[in-house]
């Protein structure tokens, strides 16, 4: 809701701004009230103007195939032509002559045509033509539009050169502003669908570059690099590229609902509705007679339509609790409001001459910007919730490979984790030694104290044992009294005399806490890796190893060496260590 009251801050502030900017002493010039009209063939020359009988009552016909004049006085009023420029918002036309009617007598014609605007075309698609310097004031103008496929297409004002310059800089901003907005909210819900793999924002990326080059054409900008496209080509294509954006816009909000929010009809009735929109922006385009103000009728009225299509849709699965579903409909109220106040509110004087034009363009920017931070946001919980998951799943994984009791690794986790080591030593030959650790008489530990003193002896073991888990060493309980040690880079006596350390610090350990001053003892067995051995292997050797030490009597270490030989080895007390074959 936050986000909602920034958005009407902002379409505010740029309302506030429309109305400031609207240029004092601007004139609109409108058909049905301060003009009057004649209809005359293409081969008329301009010089028939002076012959030319105009009426100021009903509506002109016929135009579309020949050229309608439309004329202005200035009733006595002494206009300085210096200071003067008129504004014409670019139509579908073949050529536009105005003629200055001065106080003399003398008439003076500026001109432009379809696909040749020169330096006439303004930012906001608008032509600016302007009288030449005189010093006699001028008592009227008349325009004359060769082959004009609509005359309600038409919106034209005279307004100071002075505000004309401020009118033409300050849309140029505002189309800037907009126009980059949407290249950039473009490109990144396009490189964001790429990187997250998610339809909808394919959809809505398109749709925005869509209305950026709806926005560039309408602006005329694109006439920098392709000026031949003044006049007619623009019109049209900016026909055709609302009327995709319109489909393009439906489609991305229809792909962000899942396919539970929804029933399937009414989903795939509203696609089928803006599809169609976008084939009938073919003919709207491309329609140059007299029929384009039905069909322009026609359009708006799918539009509404598919607005419509498109609330029902997201009422109705935000009621079913989707989230993208909210999100849309937060996006969509400001399009949606901008397009209802443009159809309703004649807003065309405002915004510097930009009109209901430079709104919706700003509306298109908004919808892009917020569904961009909406889509970022809801990327990065996603992507937060995966990572949670696969936190959850890597604990789980590990907890799966864990000794409950003591931490250790358990047999599954050991035979995972020693797997590198034991591939390396049938690789290169690496020294590889298993130790096999039993402690001694622990049945007796658990009869007389207890099973709970038992395994705090083992936790007591356990946390001595973990001293040597690192890149050299892995530690796992095997089960029960039974532990194992995989010890790498040691071999021969080095081997021999890492064990006893290993028996030796496991006879040093303190279990006062759980058995009193009782000491426990450890037999260990020792199997040296080959070429060729695997886990199964190794433990076969170890195993026989650690009989051999129990048989030999207990807290001492017995090897196996890679070739099967059995070497016990005895400790006594006081004693170095030495072997007993």
């Amino acid at each position: 809701m936050h986000m909602g009251r920034v958005a009407g801050c902002w379409l505010a502030l740029v309302l506030l701004a429309g109305l400031w900017g609207l240029p004092a002493r601007a004139e609109t010039l409108r058909l049905d009230r301060s003009l009057c009209h004649a209809v005359t063939g293409l081969g008329e020359s301009d010089a028939r103007l002076a012959t030319l009988r105009f009426t100021c009552s009903g509506a002109p016909t016929g135009y579309q195939q020949g050229s309608l004049w439309l004329r202005t006085r200035f009733d006595g009023r002494s206009v300085d032509g210096n200071n003067l420029v008129l504004m014409v918002h670019q139509s579908r036309f073949d050529r536009l002559a105005v003629a200055f009617a001065y106080a003399d007598g003398v008439v003076v014609w500026r001109q432009v045509r379809s696909g040749d605007f020169g330096t006439n075309w303004r930012a906001g698609g608008q032509i600016a033509l302007s009288p030449p310097g005189r010093a006699v004031p001028l008592v009227g103008l008349t325009m004359r539009y060769d082959r004009l496929t609509s005359r309600n297409l038409l919106h034209m004002s005279l307004l100071d050169r002075g505000e004309g310059a401020v009118q033409s800089a300050a849309l140029a901003a505002l189309i800037g502003a907009a126009l980059t907005l949407l290249l950039i909210g473009g490109l990144y819900n396009l490189s964001l669908a790429g990187a997250v793999r998610r339809q909808y924002l394919a959809w809505h990326g398109a749709w925005a570059i869509c209305m950026l080059l709806w926005g560039a054409f309408w602006s005329q900008l694109h006439l920098l690099i392709l000026p031949g496209m003044a006049g007619s080509a623009t019109a049209q294509s900016c026909t055709f590229l609302a009327c995709m954006a319109v489909t393009l816009a439906t489609i991305g909000a229809m792909s962000a609902l899942g396919r539970g929010a929804l029933p399937r009809a009414m989903r795939i009735g509203t696609i089928m509705l803006a599809v169609v929109i976008a084939i009938n922006g073919v003919p709207l385009a491309l329609m140059r007679g007299p029929g384009l103000d039905r069909m322009g009728e026609l359009a708006t009225m799918m539009l509404l339509a598919d607005l419509l299509a498109v609330t029902i849709c997201l009422a109705w699965a935000w009621r079913r609790g989707s989230r993208e579903a909210r999100d849309f409909s937060l996006s969509w109220a400001v399009p949606m409001a901008t397009l209802t106040i443009v159809h309703l509110v004649d807003v065309e004087s405002l915004f510097w001459g930009g009109g209901s034009k430079i709104v919706v363009l700003f509306a298109a920017a908004w919808q892009t910007l917020w569904l961009s931070i909406v889509s970022t946001r809801r990327m990065a919980e996603l992507r937060i919730e995966r990572d949670h998951a696969r936190a959850a799943e890597a604990q789980a994984h590990e907890l799966a490979r864990r000794d409950p009791l003591t931490g250790l690794r358990n047999r599954r986790g050991f035979i995972e984790a020693i797997g590198p080591a034991l591939d390396q030593a049938r690789s290169n030959g690496a020294p590889v030694a298993l130790l096999i650790v039993d402690i001694d008489r622990f049945k007796a530990i658990n009869d007389f104290h207890g099973h709970e003193a038992g395994d705090l002896v083992l936790c007591t073991i356990a946390r001595r044992l973990e001293r040597w888990e690192g890149p050299l060493g892995t530690v796992a309980r095997l089960g029960g009294e039974e532990f194992a040690l995989m010890i790498t880079g040691l071999e021969g006596f080095a081997l021999t005399q890492f064990a006893d350390g290993v028996r030796c610090a496991i006879a040093a350990c303190d279990h006062r806490n759980a058995i009193g001053d009782q000491s426990v003892t450890a037999s260990i067995g020792v199997a040296e890796a080959n070429a060729t051995s695997d886990f199964q292997q190794l433990y076969r050797l170890a195993d026989a190893a650690l009989y051999d030490a129990k048989r030999g009597g207990r807290d001492r270490i017995a090897l196996r060496t890679r070739d099967g030989t059995a070497m016990s080895l005895q400790v006594p007390q006081d004693e170095p260590l030495r072997a007993v074959n």
